[in-house]
């Protein structure tokens, strides 16, 4: 598959609840795939699981409804060390930024050949 990779923009959002609709908005501008990055650390209350399921819904529900891959790179954590491991950052075990970008682009190729498969 060959891709053009745009590093930009960089959409900053104030939370990864806002990541469903700039994902929307980057689609609908005419994008053909997005990626979303961003950590969700659990504290002492139940926010953390409404805010993962949130997101992950909304970003589900904006890939189906718009028939667009959006990798998924929030980490959802219990410490800033298990953020750290799964960043890409130097000494990191992973790099779920790395992976969600391909798994996107695993999909436009799926998209981008699908007619093809169904012709033969």
């Amino acid at each position: 598959l060959e891709a053009k990779i745009e590093p930009e923009p960089v959409i900053f959002v104030p939370g990864s609840f806002e990541l469903p609709l700039a994902a929307q908005l980057s689609l609908d501008s005419g994008f053909d795939a997005a990626v979303v990055l961003g950590v969700v650390l659990r504290g002492e209350t139940p926010h953390f699981d409404y805010v993962c399921q949130g997101v992950t819904q909304g970003v589900m529900q904006v890939s189906l409804t718009r028939s667009k891959p959006i990798g998924f790179g929030v980490l959802t954590v219990d410490t800033v060390d298990q953020a750290i491991a799964r960043s890409g950052a130097s000494g990191s075990k992973e790099d779920k930024g790395f992976d969600s970008t391909v798994a996107a682009l695993e999909l436009l190729r799926v998209k981008r050949d699908l007619p093809v498969l169904r012709k033969s």
